[in-house]
Order: structure tokens, then C-alpha cells, then sequence
């Protein structure tokens, strides 16, 4: 009977998971777009200023909204569109535009070996991403390698290993309170002797004094040059999307201390503030490569601009 039961829910495709995912936020930008839209007869200065105010209060943010609705006024001027509900359409082109950005939005761990850098604030969700990673990779047939570096709290080294007994792949750690550097060296040491394909380090998650982080960091790169030079390398960045706007500012600040690759969004279907997504491409210029659209393991998916667009305006697959 329970298989029976469970039949359904793998038959749910990526595309049916991202909408549901979405939900909150399609209700939160989509929903209040077409009501003014549909509210309006001829398109005027005062539709433009609706859909703004949408924008910014879906926490796209003020600069990025502000060069959407330029682009949608200047595209609907250059082809000549009278009707409101024509927007629609140019508003999605433009989404999808701003966050494209071609092949960057796939996690590259080609040519192996590859190593993974995640950094991002505790309380993220930066562990259960790495878990949701390293199944991912795994299950693609890739040797995959964990690495518990965020050494500050005792709970993320007992949580990166739950997470590898879970997908059945090991994990290098130190004790609680030791160099996060010295386990990164360790744990490349370990991934030459296996022949692993991807090793995915777990990083700082303290913000609270840039000093500090810019050294672990800077630290932890040395040693990845010198020890791992010629691996292919990511450093992402786990965000959570219902913090809204305050994820710009973690990622700028990270920005600030660490090249950042790529950003992995979490929570995506626990909020309304999905428009940060937007934000995130724009003001930053880091794809973002991964979305959390729900708890399971496979629920941490690649980010397809255009599905996600799709999605949001809850169009069909």
C-alpha cells in the first residue's frame, strides 16, 4: 500500500515542485500584477507606479525594480503596446533576462577533482544544503567528500555528519574550535588519496567581525591554491530567501571578503520575498545556482531563469 501511496509524489516533476514552491511568492508579485493589470483599461504613468510598488514590496529592492520598470516603459514604447495586459508578457521577458546568465547557473565541477567552498551565516541552512548537494552530486555517480570546517559550532560538525550518513558519503572533521584551514588541508589529502570527484567544504558562519572571517577565509584559499591548485573550484554562498533584502547585504558582504561563484537560496517556498532572487542577479551580478523549494532531499533544485519566471507567473509547464 505505501508504495501505492508514494507513487505520486516521484511523479511530481521538477517544474510542478518549483510552482507549488513558489506559491507565497507568485501570490506576493504574479496575483497583484494581473489585478492591476486587469484594473487598468490603457496603459499610464500611474500602472507603472503599481507595479512598483509591487516590485519593491516583494523585496526585489529599489535599484533593481527601478531598472525593470524602465526597461518595461521603454520596451512597451518600442513596440508600440497599447493594451495593460500586454505587459504581462514584456515583464516576464524582462525577468528572465535579468536573471540569465547563460551557462553560469550550473554548479561546475568539471573537469574533476572538484571542490565546493560553502560560506553563508549560520541559521541559513548552509549544512542541509551541503547534504542536499552531495546527494545530488552522488546520485549523478560522482565519489563525493564532505568536509566539516565550519569548526565554531560543535552542532554543524554533528550535523554535516547526520547529513553524510544520510547520503552515505564521508566526512573529514577536526574537534569543535580547530583551524578550519587545517581541516581543509586534511581533507584535500584525503580526496587526492580516493580519486575523489567532488569534495564540498563546509566554511566560516560568523559575520559578525569581517576581520576575522576575511582571515579564515584568505587562509582557506592558500591552501586550496597551493595544496588543490589545479581542481575546478566553486565557492557558494547560502542565503535564506525570507530574510528578504537582508540577504543582499550578506551577500555583499561576503562579496566583499570572498570571490563568490554562485548563490544557493533557501526556504524559497517558506515566503513571500521570492522577488530577492531578482535582486540577487541584478545588484550583485552572482548567478544564483541552487533554489530550496522544499524539505526533501531532492528539493534543493538548478535554478532555470526561465522555469522560475514560468513558475512565478504560474504558467504551465
Amino acid at each position: 500500500m505505501e508504495e501505492v501511496k508514494e507513487e505520486p509524489k516521484e511523479k511530481l516533476t521538477f517544474f510542478a515542485k518549483l510552482k507549488k514552491g513558489l506559491t507565497k511568492t507568485r501570490e506576493g508579485i504574479a496575483g497583484k500584477v494581473d489585478a492591476v493589470l486587469k484594473s487598468y483599461k490603457k496603459i499610464d504613468e500611474e500602472l507603472f507606479e503599481e507595479i512598483e510598488e509591487i516590485l519593491i514590496t516583494s523585496d526585489v529592492g529599489v535599484n533593481t525594480t527601478m531598472e525593470i520598470i524602465e526597461r518595461l516603459k521603454n520596451l512597451s514604447k518600442e513596440r508600440k503596446i497599447t493594451e495593460s495586459e500586454s505587459l504581462k508578457g514584456l515583464l516576464k521577458e524582462i525577468l528572465i533576462e535579468l536573471l540569465d546568465k547563460g551557462q553560469e547557473n550550473e554548479i561546475n565541477i568539471e573537469p574533476s577533482p572538484a571542490i565546493v567552498l560553502v560560506v553563508g551565516v549560520n541559521g541559513v541552512g548552509k549544512t542541509t544544503s551541503i547534504g542536499k548537494i552531495a546527494h545530488r552530486f552522488k546520485s549523478e555517480g560522482k565519489k563525493v567528500l564532505l568536509a566539516a570546517g565550519d569548526t565554531f559550532r560543535a552542532a554543524a560538525i554533528d550535523q554535516l555528519e547526520i547529513w553524510g550518513n544520510r547520503v552515505g558519503v564521508d566526512v573529514i572533521k577536526h574537534q569543535e574550535g580547530a583551524d578550519t584551514a587545517a581541516v581543509i588541508y586534511d581533507a584535500i589529502a584525503s580526496a587526492k588519496a580516493r580519486n575523489i570527484d567532488v569534495l564540498i567544504c563546509d566554511t566560516a558562519g560568523r559575520l559578525h567581525n569581517k576581520k576575522n572571517l576575511m582571515n579564515e577565509l584568505g587562509k582557506v584559499s592558500k591552501i586550496v591554491e597551493r595544496e588543490f591548485g589545479n581542481a575546478t573550484q566553486e565557492i557558494l554562498l547560502v542565503l535564506d530567501a525570507t530574510t528578504g533584502q537582508n540577504a543582499i547585504q550578506q551577500a555583499k558582504t561576503f562579496k566583499e571578503v570572498t570571490d563568490i561563484t554562485g548563490v544557493v537560496l533557501t526556504k524559497l517556498d517558506g515566503t513571500a520575498k521570492g522577488g530577492v532572487v531578482l535582486g540577487i542577479s541584478a545588484e550583485l551580478g552572482i548567478p544564483v545556482k541552487l533554489i530550496g523549494v522544499g524539505e526533501g532531499m531532492d528539493d534543493l533544485q538548478k535554478f532555470v531563469p526561465k522555469d522560475f519566471v514560468d513558475a512565478l507567473f504560474g504558467e504551465e509547464d
